[in-house]
């Protein structure tokens, strides 16, 4: 096999020059807050996926239910509840270790996710677990979630796998220019910026 070392690309430099610079609506979404446009996200969306860490390395796991189940306690708070499944637990016993933690949320028919990143904390406060009960049925624990970052991930991935091509996405929720304009301050208009997003996107999919 011959030696591929010279193509690797080892420094953020490199990255840098191969990417280029990042546009200004990419830094415009990411705050450290959950923006009501990024709530109605989370209301809207009946799957996550969760990424963290522990001694043993990494883990990442589906946590699904109905749309809202994840609960916005307040502007850097979310609750996640621990629902039934194989047992094993990695992604609790890694943040015993390591409350880093990563969500991507998906909804139906919307091509953008939202990533939040942040620190998260086991509890089993009755209170709490009441309130994520389904059927009368609280789940074992829940994930205190405090966010550090939120941002929504353009459509371009969903877009390439075709994931929600025969799926309408839910009229209630802003565009991604109405979030832009909103985080911006209004530096970017809503209206101009999703007018041209679709063909944007399809320009530059490849």
């Amino acid at each position: 096999m011959p030696n591929s070392r010279q193509h690797l690309i080892t420094t953020p430099a490199q990255l840098a020059s191969l990417f280029g610079e990042v546009a200004a609506p990419s830094l415009s979404k990411e705050v450290a807050y959950l923006h009501p446009h990024y709530q109605a996200m989370i209301a809207a969306s009946p799957f996550a996926v969760l990424a963290t860490a522990g001694p043993d390395g990494l883990d990442v796991s589906p946590r699904g239910d109905a749309a809202g189940f994840v609960l916005v306690q307040d502007q850097h708070t979310l609750l996640l509840p621990e629902r039934k499944g194989n047992n094993r637990v990695d992604s609790l016993r890694n943040l015993l270790a390591d409350p880093r933690m990563a969500l991507l949320f998906l909804i139906p028919g919307v091509g953008e996710t939202l990533r939040v990143n942040g620190r998260a904390a086991i509890s089993v406060d009755p209170a709490l677990l009441e309130r994520c009960a389904v059927d009368g049925k609280a789940p074992k624990c829940l994930l205190v979630i405090s966010v550090e970052t939120v941002y929504f991930q353009c459509a371009r991935a969903i877009y390439r796998s075709g994931l929600w091509q025969n799926t309408p996405p839910p009229a209630s929720l802003p565009s991604p220019g109405t979030i832009l304009e909103a985080l911006s301050e209004a530096q970017i208009e809503a209206e101009v910026y999703d007018q041209g997003l679709r063909a944007r996107q399809q320009a530059s999919l490849y």
